[in-house]
């Protein structure tokens, strides 16, 4: 049956029709839906897990316990997985592994632009690259059976302009393979100095046969035009070239890693010229120069930043561009902004009252960082802030009582625990904010180990942040915990913990604003004859509120009622609504 679906949806549905029983994952924009809609199949186990770096060695567990396993993340929590990557490398597989990454070119919610093509080189792993849904759901297959034949994990990889585009895709029923027996095996499972040695010699065996196989699969294949001009392309940019240049000759690459060197060379003696198109590094590119084989061009036409389109395509080509029409107007511009009854929006507005240095995280907390709240100094990784802010303060000491470190709930859990015990062991002081907001909110509203669900919605143990705090080490008096929604509260609970010299944490506990079971107040109301236009409640930053006719007036079909506004205006000019 043929059904339009989602590149990532097709993953999804090319691990259920493979036969794949595990899936473990850390949800991460593009990547997410994936293992939201393998865990809507019944016959997979899916489960969130803690961090990308828990959910490859889960993936790895299962994979020995012989049963095909899979986990999907974004190109930073490939960062995090990194360590369990390349020694399993090493030690392979019984059933096959397939570990998905999804780059984000152009930096669609990312913090950076990484190219994680470099780490299919760097562990020596076959990658896959998709160009479309239909070979989203083929290559999740073919790389389990891949994964098998060659002892090796093997890396699919998207970006998001192919996990998030729909096409055309074939489905088949599931194919269920029986679980392989597992076997004790030291001189390859275990991967001590004395063994890993030996196996490293299997990895380099086992590359020289990939790169054999790149030769003659057909992951890769000539498509054979006009001759004056060839382009070699993958994944997303192998369709910009063929919607720019119908006519030209391509070489696709559907195995990105090992690079089919001889076949590349063999198509470019067909053309005249010979162009390489690849977002983000010039990956293949620089194979195929070391190699020899001759370019006309590749990375010096289309630039090393941001995603490919056919239009730039054909701009870097020179080519004549199509006719663009225009609106007549410029439209305003529209930042991304905290959503109307945000729970974070309290804490920052209190953040930037009180002047503080703010070391943040990786979350929707982290727009505390834009104007008007513009409450937040930094952001570096899943995790970081705490860890930041200890190195912060052990070189400021004085600073100590004037920053503070914020992470999510879901982030906590992810990376946030070790940087808390650090800091408790080597004697810091940091005052450190915990925003728990019930859910992991970014990637769209995720289950985590805080939520008291799973992934399927089973019911599951509660972790409580208060009791990991305490068994970091943090005394149980400098344990707080504070409604943001109340802004006096949480600057009183501030202040106290700010003054002592000892390990703390605050806990700004209120649910995220779109969760379906919570329950909202009527919109706040403004008397215009009240307002006196200071506008210090425009300073929350809240896309309900704004500004005309030196008066503030309030968009009811967005505000909640959340009442932020009615504890800034000095002149009673705004009242809350009606629950």
């Amino acid at each position: 049956m043929k059904e339009l679906m989602l590149g990532n949806a097709a993953v999804a549905r090319g691990l259920y029709e493979a036969g794949c029983r595990f899936v473990s994952s850390y949800p991460g924009t593009p990547s997410t839906e994936i293992t939201e809609v393998a865990a809507d199949y019944d016959e997979i186990y899916a489960e969130w897990a803690a961090n990308e770096k828990v959910a490859l060695e889960s993936a790895v567990g299962a994979s020995l316990a012989g049963a095909r396993s899979f986990t999907a993340m974004k190109h930073v929590g490939l960062n995090v997985a990194a360590d369990p990557l390349f020694t399993a490398s090493y030690i392979g597989v019984n059933a096959g592994l397939v570990v998905c990454v999804a780059d984000d070119p152009a930096i669609h919610s990312s913090q950076n632009e990484q190219d994680s093509r470099h780490y299919a080189e760097a562990a020596k792993l076959p990658m896959l690259e998709p160009a479309d849904s239909a070979e989203c759901l083929d290559f999740a297959k073919r790389a389990f059976e891949l994964s098998e034949t060659y002892d090796t994990p093997v890396m699919l990889r998207t970006v998001t302009r192919i996990a998030h585009s729909q096409s055309l895709v074939e489905t088949s029923p599931r194919v269920e393979p029986p679980l392989r027996p597992y076997a004790k095996d030291v001189q390859k499972y275990v991967a001590m100095p004395a063994v890993a040695v030996k196996r490293h010699v299997v990895v380099e065996e086992r590359m020289e046969k990939l790169r054999a196989l790149a030769e003659t699969c057909d992951f890769n294949r000539e498509e054979m035009r006009d001759s004056s001009v060839g382009f070699v392309a993958s994944g997303a940019a192998y369709q910009y070239v063929r919607e720019a240049f119908p006519q030209a000759s391509v070489f696709k690459i559907g195995m990105v890693y090992p690079l089919p060197v001889q076949r590349l060379r063999a198509f470019a003696a067909k053309v005249d010229r010979l162009y390489v198109i690849e977002e983000l590094d010039p990956f293949i590119e620089t194979a195929l120069r070391a190699a020899g084989v001759a370019l006309a061009g590749g990375k010096d036409r289309t630039g090393l930043l941001g995603e490919l389109s056919q239009y730039r395509v054909r701009k870097a080509m020179g080519a004549s561009l199509p006719p663009t029409k225009t609106l007549g107007e410029n439209l305003p511009g529209r930042p991304p902004v905290m959503c109307a009854g945000c729970p974070h929006r309290g804490l920052f507005a209190v953040l930037s009252r009180l002047k503080l240095t703010v070391f943040g995280d990786i979350g929707c907390y982290t727009l505390g960082a834009v104007a008007p709240l513009s409450a937040m100094d930094t952001t570096l990784c899943m995790g970081a802030s705490f860890n930041m802010l200890h190195g912060y303060t052990a070189i400021r000491p004085e600073e100590a009582k004037k920053s503070v470190a914020v992470l999510g709930d879901s982030t906590f859990i992810h990376s946030g625990i070790t940087g808390l015990v650090n800091t408790v062991y080597n004697l810091g002081v940091s005052t450190v904010i915990v925003l728990d907001n019930a859910i992991t909110g970014m990637t769209g509203h995720q289950q985590n180990p805080t939520t008291g669900m799973t992934l399927k919605n089973v019911p599951a143990p509660k972790i409580s942040i208060e009791k990991l705090c305490e068994a970091a080490g943090v005394a149980p008096e400098n344990i707080r915990v504070a409604d943001p929604g109340d802004l006096a509260e949480m600057t009183r609970v501030l202040r106290e913990e700010l003054k002592k010299d000892a390990p703390s944490v605050v806990i700004s506990r209120r649910p995220c604003a779109l969760l379906k079971y919570v329950r909202h107040k009527k919109p706040v109301r403004i008397d215009p004859e009240k307002c006196r236009g200071c506008r210090a409640c425009m300073k929350l930053g809240c896309p309900a509120l704004r500004f005309a006719e030196r008066k503030v007036w309030v968009d009811d079909t967005q505000c909640v009622g959340c009442g932020l506004c009615v504890q800034t205006c000095g002149f009673g000019a705004i009242e809350e609504g009606e629950a």
